[in-house]
């Protein structure tokens, strides 16, 4: 592609941007730079691509990006047919340059975002799920998997950097997808990953503590959730909000005073499980640990919804897919269906069920809130599955649990409340340490604490093992915070480690101990 082409509508600052060229391959990473590249200098969290320019020449690129404070300072060290341009913000140029270069796929699919602290990825499964159903072939972009096609991908983030994102939609335009379902991190608005693309519909599920290691206040996690409304949505585009989060119902004033969106009509759909005046309502709940059945309200209409998915908090998640449907005037009947047809997402409230006689939940939760509806969720199934099978049993939660290290210490203390505050008993493990002290992180999650029924175990597989040896009839053994993961980040490394795996080999065990001893 000409490199006229791929700087079309970026904003240069400086630099002889008349000179043109074909350029083969863009990059920001200098070692994946070959022969006639365009080279984009983007800051990361470790490194500083500014730093390695004279890499990525050496290997080939014939033209740089980069921030006008680096111009001049690298100007007179490079060779002259080197072009160099000057722009305020690298991110925001390799976000224009990725879209230009893959021939700007966003405008030939439908595409769907989705942000919130939780609840992200269930969401955009039911919503493909939906789309499957009605006979449309669908991308998914997520925290688990990407998903093109009939191929699936290891996700290396949940929203990539902005060259392969607007890769991977070019991938799903060439493999005639029509639709695009997309998880929109945080991170990934803060820092332009996926600005020059153009949502169709935007759907926020809620918004609470996570995250505040890289935007340090609340305010400014909301905001960059914002810009997925504000910026990104099209014109007349479609937003699906749960206003039963306080967040939500801010961002619902915010788009109907005009503070946001205000060059634009946006249509607006309202979600609430609590009753709230609402365009989409749920009603009739019935959660066990089977699934859901409950009734959603829309336009006066009812549409019965049966799913397989377990906790109350996937009524929200219903709730939203639900709003994406309606908003692409899907029929009811297909809606319906496409959330029948979903099996449970791995490491979302996924039972671990070999036959033994308590319950196992593998969970993703990893912040005050998520650990909070987890527990509260699982009690209230467990209450009422006994209730159901008229047993006298009080069952009991065991939750297992740590916080990952390098990210927010703010949240440690205040899981650990919660943990202990909502538990019958808890078990303080390890989670992904990454560069920290193990010991460190379970001393700052003991600081919250509020009793004494819970144990520290620092090493993982030993603290699900326990937990499961304890449990008794019809108990639920809660294993927090990894859920999908299948590895464990110590002091830089990652080692193979997956909680699934870790809790069916001891409850394979324990179910042949019981078995022994009833002989």
């Amino acid at each position: 592609m000409r490199l006229k082409d791929i700087l079309k509508d970026c904003e240069i600052t400086k630099g002889n941007v008349l000179d043109d060229f074909e350029v083969e391959e863009v990059s920001y990473d200098s070692r994946k730079v070959t022969k006639n590249s365009l080279f984009v200098a983007i800051r990361g969290e470790k490194y500083d691509g500014h730093e390695f320019i004279k890499d990525a020449i050496r290997n080939g690129a014939l033209a740089v990006i980069c921030e006008d404070g680096y111009l001049d300072i690298i100007k007179g060290d490079l060779p002259d047919e080197i072009l160099l341009i000057g722009v305020s913000n690298t991110r925001k140029a390799l976000a224009c340059v990725a879209n230009n270069f893959f021939g700007r796929p966003s405008e030939r699919l439908t595409l769907i975002g989705v942000t919130g602290t939780n609840g992200k990825t269930t969401t955009t499964y039911l919503v493909k799920s939906i789309l499957d159903r009605w006979g449309r072939k669908a991308g998914l972009i997520g925290t688990i998997q990407y998903m093109i096609g009939d191929k699936i991908y290891p996700a290396i983030h949940t929203t990539p950097e902005s060259l392969e994102y607007q890769g991977i939609l070019r991938d799903m335009v060439s493999s005639g997808c029509s639709f695009a379902v997309s998880e929109v991190s945080s991170h990934a608005l803060a820092q332009y990953r996926v600005d020059k693309a153009k949502f169709d519909i935007a759907v926020f599920t809620n918004l609470t503590r996570d995250h505040l290691d890289f935007h340090l206040t609340m305010e400014n996690y909301y905001i960059a959730k914002r810009r997925l409304f504000d910026e990104l949505l099209i014109h007349k585009g479609a937003a699906i909000i749960n206003i039963d989060d306080e967040y939500g119902l801010r961002l619902y004033r915010e788009l109907k005073d005009g503070v946001v969106g205000s060059n634009k009509e946006i249509r607006i759909l309202l979600t609430s499980y609590l009753g709230r005046d609402a365009d989409i309502t749920a009603h009739n709940v019935k959660a066990t640990f089977d699934g859901l059945d409950f009734d959603i309200m829309y336009n006066n209409n009812i549409c019965p919804i049966s799913s397989k998915l377990t906790g109350f908090i996937n009524v929200y998640n219903i709730l939203s897919a639900f709003g994406v449907a309606v908003s692409l005037d899907i029929p009811f009947g297909v809606i319906s269906e496409g959330i029948k047809d979903m099996d449970l997402v791995k490491g979302r409230f996924e039972k671990i069920d070999l036959g033994q006689p308590f319950l196992c939940i593998i969970d993703y939760a990893h912040s005050p809130d998520a650990l909070e509806r987890l527990i509260i969720g699982a009690k209230e199934l467990a209450v009422e599955n006994v209730a159901h099978r008229c047993r006298k049993n009080t069952p009991h939660i065991i939750t297992v649990f740590g916080c990952g290290g390098d990210r927010d210490r703010g949240k440690r203390p205040e899981m650990g409340r919660i943990a202990t505050m909502l538990s019958d008993f808890t078990i303080i493990t390890s989670d992904n340490p990454r560069t920290e002290d193990p010991l460190s992180i379970i001393k700052d999650i003991e600081s919250g604490v509020v009793s004494k029924n819970y144990v520290v175990i620092p090493e993982r597989e030993e603290a699900i093992k326990v937990a499961i040896e304890m449990a008794e009839s019809d108990d639920v053994v809660l294993i927090a915070g990894k859920g999908h993961e299948d590895y464990q980040e110590i002091k830089g490394e990652r080692y193979k480690f997956s909680d699934k795996e870790v809790a069916e080999k001891y409850i394979k065990k324990r179910i042949m101990n019981d078995k022994y001893i009833m002989k």
